[in-house]
């Protein structure tokens, strides 16, 4: 069931520092480091290469073809957030472009993430602005029928909260949710350093089969070599 017509004025975002720690990270470590767990389905894309994006979630439940409640969110955004928008039912129109992005920037977002379409995307890509869709489409949209603001959302199948913090690069896009901020950053480091310490050896010739240990468990399972 669907909470319609509400916008909730105050949320609870994580520490700042501990969201800047968490951006030095790409989403396939943060999502290892989440215990593989809060990833967007695939189909939501960069529309350009180089967008990337980190910061606390304000919510927006869409209707289709209607992208009124993107300009409510706008009212909602505080310097640092990301607006992550879903839709009551599947949608590609293309609710965002260039004027909805200035508008968002000039509040203080670091970007868009959108379970629907998107356009002017040359524009986007010409103002930095990240925006991850679900497609791109030039079809525009209406401002007729209410959604709602900073609810919990459905976006690509992944939960979103307000504050959640939301992870995005050119690999995908993971939820981290506001309470486990910290905790992820600390493990996605120690992650991040036993891969460097993985991929010397690596460099340095060795083996996955013999750094992971796969050769008796291969063994055991009836790999054979012949010459």
């Amino acid at each position: 069931m669907f909470d319609l017509g509400i916008v909730h004025t105050s949320i609870t975002r994580p520490d700042p520092a501990e969201v800047d720690r968490l951006r030095a990270f790409g989403v396939a470590t943060v999502h290892e480091a989440l215990g593989r767990v809060g990833l967007m389905r695939p189909y939501i894309r960069p529309i350009y290469p180089s967008a990337q994006l980190c910061g606390p979630a304000v919510t927006a439940l869409l209707q289709p073809g209607d992208n009124w409640m993107l300009h409510v969110a706008a009212e909602q955004v505080q310097p640092g957030d990301v607006v992550v928008a879903g839709c009551t039912t599947e949608s590609e129109d293309g609710f965002f472009g260039e004027l909805l992005a200035s508008s968002l920037r000039s509040r203080g977002a670091t970007g868009l993430v959108i379970d629907g379409g998107c356009r002017d995307t040359a524009e986007l890509e010409e103002m930095d602005f990240p925006v991850f869709s679900r497609a791109i489409n030039a079809k525009g949209t209406v401002k007729a029928t209410l959604g709602s603001v900073n609810v919990p959302v459905v976006c690509a199948n992944a939960l979103i909260h307000p504050g959640d913090v939301i992870v995005a690069d050119h690999d995908g896009v993971v939820v981290v949710p506001r309470d486990r901020v910290s905790a992820v950053a600390d493990a996605a480091q120690k992650r991040e350093d036993n891969e460097a310490q993985k991929r010397k050896e690596f460099d340095e010739g060795v083996l996955g089969l013999d750094l992971y240990g796969m050769r008796e468990p291969l063994a055991g399972a009836g790999l054979t070599y012949l010459d």
